[in-house]
């Protein structure tokens, strides 16, 4: 798992590098916008790609399945829509396989929304992005994110309508934030980060406990944990310190002071390599 992570930071990194090198050959950008309506849909499987830029995804309002917004350089991309049965696949394609290293992208945006009412097994992948995700209130059964070198904030500021299976987060080198957990309904959360600052936020309207696995290389993880909600944190550490004010230790585990009277619990098994682990209380 660890050999994996460091192969793909080192991807990551040289994207980046790739990405933001200025050139000086001219560029041709465009701006289109693209949407449907929904026509009877029952459920969703969603896949979502982008490269470099801005990007933004949020729920859509009205009759809306989607719509996007693209502007993109017309020279090395083009707009991808894939609408086969009930998988959807939106994004940036590039019309050759050939790095242009006197591209710089970070002009680019995609803008994204996406339908309130039909669940969806969403999965996310972008790479040296600055991101802001508003996904509250969308009906998720399944959420995967993956991304490289980004600035990235995801907010679930509405409770999910749905029950979730699973939701993960893969994170390269990356500062990147989540919040509102508790919104998610789903009992399972995996987050395997490389490099950077990782800020996971539990609050929200909780409905079901969660198991939460995290694995991370080297950086800062901040925990923010509202009070009443039970905690419990295995911890696997090599050089990694754990800041854990408020908790109880007990043989190798940690527990939050009302563990055994809280209505909804998180397991945390913890992996961290280098870096420093926080727990913060939230009211």
């Amino acid at each position: 798992m660890r050999d994996v992570r460091w192969m793909r930071l080192g991807w990551a990194a040289l994207a980046a590098l790739v990405w933001s090198a200025a050139g000086a050959e001219a560029q041709s950008w465009k701006t289109v916008t693209m949407s449907r309506q929904l026509s009877g849909e029952r459920d969703l499987d969603v896949h979502v790609t982008y490269g470099a830029g801005r990007f933004y995804v949020r729920p859509a309002e009205g009759g809306l399945l989607y719509r996007m917004q693209l502007r993109y350089d017309e020279d090395s991309f083009e707009p991808e829509v894939e609408f086969v049965g009930n998988d959807l696949r939106l994004g940036i394609d590039g019309r050759s396989h050939s790095i242009r290293m006197g591209r710089d992208q970070s002009g680019g945006e995609m803008d994204l929304s996406l339908s309130r009412r039909v669940p969806m097994d969403l999965t996310l992948e972008f790479g040296a992005v600055r991101a802001e995700l508003e996904l509250g209130g969308l009906s998720l059964t399944d959420l995967q994110l993956s991304t490289g070198a980004s600035e990235a904030v995801v907010d679930i500021s509405e409770p999910n309508p749905v029950e979730m299976d699973e939701a993960s987060f893969e994170v390269g080198a990356a500062d990147f934030t989540v919040r509102g957990l508790g919104n998610l309904n789903t009992g399972s959360l995996d987050v395997d980060a490389g490099v950077g600052k990782v800020s996971l936020w539990f609050d929200g309207e909780w409905r079901q406990d969660m198991d939460v696995d995290i694995d991370i290389g080297m950086g800062a993880l901040d925990i923010h944990v509202p009070e009443g909600l039970g905690v419990h944190l295995e911890k696997d550490s090599f050089l990694s310190s754990l800041d854990a004010e408020g908790m109880v230790k007990r043989g190798d585990s940690y527990y939050s002071v009302d563990w055994d009277e809280a209505e909804y619990r998180i397991e945390i098994n913890l992996d961290a390599a280098f870096g420093s682990v926080r727990i913060h209380w939230i009211n």
